[in-house]
């Protein structure tokens, strides 16, 4: 039954908004027993319908296979299993490995780019890479040297390639892509180098580029319609960004797109944040800094913005804005509403409609947070909208060549990109955090293209007066606001979760357990210690009528950059070496993924999984790719 109802809910898509959707990633999402796309499906739940594995038997879970990647550093992301093949990504220098899940995981093919080592110097927090994207029959892959590839699913062969930015300049990619419709969407990292932020579509056809917005700049460049795009429901004005930038500094001014994506087909509408404004010395940079630090909702087809919402004017922390936004049905006030719901590096959740960009909750998903007393919610005032700063923990404020201390969450944010889950059973979040604080040093920085440009100097250490660790796993209410219960960990949880039907929520730590505990109450039901530290993404899938658990497990990542990059300098990692030291104390260097299931055979009625590569069905057969 379950199967037929996500087949009929596939079939609506591709009937109705399915005419701005990629139709074949509607498809292939809609099967519970796949996993197509890093997010698990458009909306960034992270949530699976399988639930052969649930609270009551997961305590029985052990080792299917394992596969070494044959890289080091960090691991993020997950594998994408479509039909009765699964892909396999590494970090740089992005290896991709089709496995035959029907054939003891026999490799159908491999790529393996050559990449220029150097783009390596102008990768800040680690060379991880989060993951491929399925679309069309093709596996799309943006690499570390803004390198996008399109290889047949098949085959592995490339069909095509396009540079989408510079390295040269600091220009970089970590993030994965979002196949929209007959496009895809990428981003760029580089906020650290002073890299001009921006988001590219490119045609899924052949690579060529569609349309192209910047976070920073001129009206024109960034695709914003001065009277129809909105911030707190007012037009933002003509030159908004450019008047809150003082002179040129907006052209090195930050704003990057390393983050998630996330789309709704009924709206046609893609979401994404934007990263710190460049450089970390506020001083430098006077004014709010627009449109940095920034929640977007822009028309797939054109990139025309419709709303934004900047979270952390004038940043002073570093505190990123481009972690998941999850994209939910729930109702408020008695009332259905499309929601957005952002766990913010800044410490903040918010909760917004997604459709008008109206601000419906603020608050802190982590007690530990002090730089502010909270977002102003009053529609009347002049500040709405804006956190609240305190003077103490204001780097600005406290000015150049002073050391800021004690300041709650550290620049890696009480949740950094590591993507929480949401379950619609539950209507509750599950969310990775850090339980971290920093001392915060800015000083004046001059831009050199290719060099990098931060002004900071950092360290940080556990929050001061709590549980000793330096992270928490969370269930949290996003209409409410609150967090509903909360799991303390030695390490940040530096893993994105899973919520599943079968009434069980799965993350990774640092130290390389993975773990599963109950979606209600949180009570821990299984651990297993990988060979490495986890960074990678929960996922799951079924094949030959069993379901798995996948997770890679390779430590590193900006916390686990002491580790993986070999550095000792308590400063170094901006900061996160010395906060992270003790973590050599539990693991290693390894990539491997490892795959979990129950003990037992299959069930005897299950499907034949689709082939991927197969030719698509006609136009009401409701699949294609």
């Amino acid at each position: 039954m379950k199967r037929l109802l996500n087949g009929a809910l596939a079939a609506l898509f591709l009937s109705g908004a399915g005419g701005y959707a990629n139709e074949s990633v509607l498809a292939e999402t809609a099967k519970p027993e796949q996993w197509a796309i890093q997010t698990g499906d458009y909306a960034n739940q992270r949530y699976s319908e399988l639930d052969q594995i649930n609270r009551d038997n997961v305590g029985d879970l052990r080792v299917a296979w394992t596969f070494s990647t044959g890289v080091l550093r960090g691991h993020e992301g997950s594998p994408l299993v479509i039909g009765d093949v699964m892909y396999v990504h590494t970090p740089f220098p992005n290896n991709i490995f089709a496995l035959d899940l029907a054939n003891d995981g026999k490799i159908l093919w491999r790529y393996e780019p050559e990449q220029d080592p150097e783009v390596i110097a102008v990768m800040c927090c680690d060379t991880v890479y989060r993951g491929v994207a399925y679309a069309d029959g093709l596996i799309l892959s943006h690499q570390a040297d803004t390198t996008l590839v399109a290889l047949d699913a098949k085959t592995g062969e490339v069909k095509w390639s396009v540079k989408t930015g510079d390295p040269a300049i600091g220009e970089t990619n970590t993030a994965t892509v979002l196949p929209v419709g007959d496009k895809v969407i990428v981003g760029v990292s580089g906020g650290e180098y002073g890299v001009r932020g921006r988001v590219t579509a490119y045609s899924l056809a052949d690579g060529s580029e569609v349309w192209k917005a910047y976070s920073t700049g001129p009206d024109e460049e960034m695709l914003v319609d001065p009277e129809k795009t909105t911030h707190l429901g007012k037009p933002i004005g003509k030159d908004s960004s450019l008047n809150s930038w003082e002179g040129d500094q907006w052209k090195i001014g930050g704003g990057t797109t390393w983050g998630w994506y996330s789309y709704d087909p009924d709206l046609n509408l893609i979401y994404y944040g934007t990263g710190n404004p460049s450089t970390w010395n506020p001083s430098q940079r006077p004014g709010d800094n627009k449109w940095s630090m920034t929640i977007m909702a822009r028309d797939a087809d054109t990139g025309m913005a419709k709303w934004f919402y900047q979270m952390t004017p004038h940043d002073e922390w570093d505190f990123d804005g481009v972690n998941e936004m999850i994209l939910t049905e729930q109702e408020i006030d008695g009332q259905e509403r499309k929601l957005l719901t952002h766990f913010d590096r800044n410490g903040l959740a918010y909760t917004l409609d997604r459709e008008s960009g109206e601000l419906l909750v603020a608050e802190k998903y982590d007690p530990a947070v002090n730089w502010t007393t909270g977002v102003d919610m009053d529609p009347n005032s002049e500040t709405y909208g804006r956190p609240a700063v305190v003077a103490e923990y204001s780097t600005a404020q406290n000015g150049e060549d002073e050391n800021t201390t004690g300041v709650c969450p550290a620049a890696l944010g009480s949740k950094d990109q590591q993507p929480a889950a949401y379950s619609p059973k539950t209507q509750t979040f599950y969310v990775p955090t850090n339980h971290v604080c920093m001392d915060y040093e800015p000083f004046r920085v001059a831009y050199t293209a290719g060099q990098p440009y931060v002004g900071a100097t950092l360290a940080m250490f556990p929050a001061p007066n709590s549980h000793g660790g330096m992270g928490n796993f969370i269930a949290w209410d996003n209409v409410e606001g609150k967090i509903k219960w909360s799991l303390p960990e030695q390490f940040s949880v530096w893993s994105g979760a899973l919520a599943t039907a079968g009434d069980i929520v799965f993350y990774g730590t640092l130290e390389g357990y993975l773990k599963a505990v109950d979606a209600e109450t949180g009570e821990e039901l299984y651990k297993f210690k990988t060979p490495s530290g986890i960074i990678g993404n929960v996922m799951t899938y079924e094949s030959a009528g069993k379901q798995y658990i996948g997770i890679l497990s390779g430590v590193g990542g900006w916390a686990g950059i002491g580790l993986a990059a070999g550095l000792t300098n308590p400063n170094d990692g901006l900061g996160a070496v010395g906060g992270y030291a003790s973590l050599s104390d539990y693991t290693e260097l390894g990539g491997q993924l490892t795959v979990f299931e129950l003990p037992g055979e299959a069930s005897a009625s299950a499907e034949p999984a689709a082939d991927p590569a197969a030719e698509p069905a006609p136009a009401d057969g409701g699949t294609s790719g």
